[in-house]
């Protein structure tokens, strides 16, 4: 009797463990890129747990998932890198039936992109970078990536922990394109952000953001969402897109081959696609989606703001960060190569 009751334990801690576990959503995403408030709405509509872990550059999941790291049921990866892992076979293909509000994507927006057909990849959040700065702190702002060399801000400005970011804003700043492959114009960005480090003070996304928050960083390149967070919460700091131009992204949603809970992986996508959803984490994380039915919801004032959707002037001059195939190299050598000069 006694081994049966033990048997019997055994297998009701199998179920319940296994209950649990099938419960769970597992998520790789950018810090602060979610209104926590919709993640608990979804946790509690399912009945499950959303376990969140944080990556600060595309290369970095890259990296991790290459690796060999699984466990994860949704990424949130850029587009040019979606790309990459989807040519890799590292995510899978969208099926569309189970996703009854893919209909609110702006398909006009998306058709521009690297995956207009949606066949492996769902569109999140658009996104670009610029500069963030305190007023206070920085005389004579001029909106221009040239600000990196100004001696007096030494040691107060940071640029992002990403090459495509850092090497594309030389690019652009030397007149180039953001995608670029070509030796010579990589060599001369090379030379400009070579100059811009002795500036710096480091290479970084998060902690790079809670300096310019609490007065130990007077300027920052930054993603146009992450700054509006900030100046929200201080009205001493500013945001400004580069004259030169930018880079425009798109975040993606995206599920990969070693998803555990595929099902629930489509649920929260999904989930996050209703227009009202959709809303909250616009107005949490102050970036654009497009999603037209969530669109509509918005004040007038936020799809005006130009550090949200900016004008056709800075529009015309940047150019979206695309997947560079075997080029990426050439973008990694560069990358390690500043990284180690002193």
């Amino acid at each position: 009797m006694k081994k049966l009751l033990t048997f019997f334990a055994a297998a009701l801690m199998a179920f319940v463990s296994c209950s649990k576990k099938s419960n769970e959503l597992h998520i790789y995403n950018w810090a602060d890129y979610m209104n926590p408030a919709v993640i608990e709405k979804f946790e509690k509509e399912y009945n499950c747990k959303v376990v969140i872990n944080y990556f600060d550059s595309n290369e970095a999941l890259y990296a991790k998932l290459k690796a060999g790291a699984t466990g994860y049921d949704v990424l949130f990866p850029t587009s040019y890198m979606s790309r990459l892992m989807y040519e890799q076979k590292m995510i899978r293909e969208i099926d569309h039936s189970k996703l009854k509000n893919i209909k609110n994507i702006d398909m006009a927006f998306v058709k521009k992109g690297l995956d207009p057909q949606m066949r492996y990849s769902v569109p999140y959040m658009m996104t670009f970078t610029g500069i963030a700065y305190n007023k206070k702190k920085v005389k004579n702002f001029k909106p221009s990536w040239s600000i990196f060399e100004r001696d007096d801000l030494a040691g107060r400005m940071t640029l992002l922990n990403d090459m495509r970011e850092v090497i594309g804003a030389a690019l652009k700043y030397n007149g180039y394109n953001y995608n670029s492959t070509n030796d010579a114009e990589l060599e001369k960005a090379f030379e400009t952000v070579i100059k811009w480090k002795k500036n710096i003070a480091k290479f970084d996304v998060d902690e790079a953001k809670r300096g310019l928050s609490s007065g130990e960083f007077y300027l920052i390149q930054v993603y146009n969402g992450d700054a509006l967070q900030l100046i929200a919460e201080n009205p001493d700091l500013a945001f400004a897109t580069p004259q030169e131009g930018t880079a425009l992204s798109q975040d993606d949603f995206v599920i990969p081959v070693t998803a555990k809970n595929v099902e629930l992986a489509y649920k929260f996508i999904d989930f996050m696609l209703e227009p009202e959803n959709c809303k909250a984490n616009m107005e949490f994380v102050y970036y654009l989606a497009p999603n037209i039915a969530a669109q509509k919801l918005m004040s007038e004032d936020f799809l005006k703001d130009p550090a949200v959707n900016p004008p056709k002037s800075i529009l015309d001059k940047s150019e979206f960060l695309q997947d560079l195939g075997s080029n990426n190299s050439k973008f990694s050598a560069l990358w390690d190569k500043i990284k180690s000069t002193k």
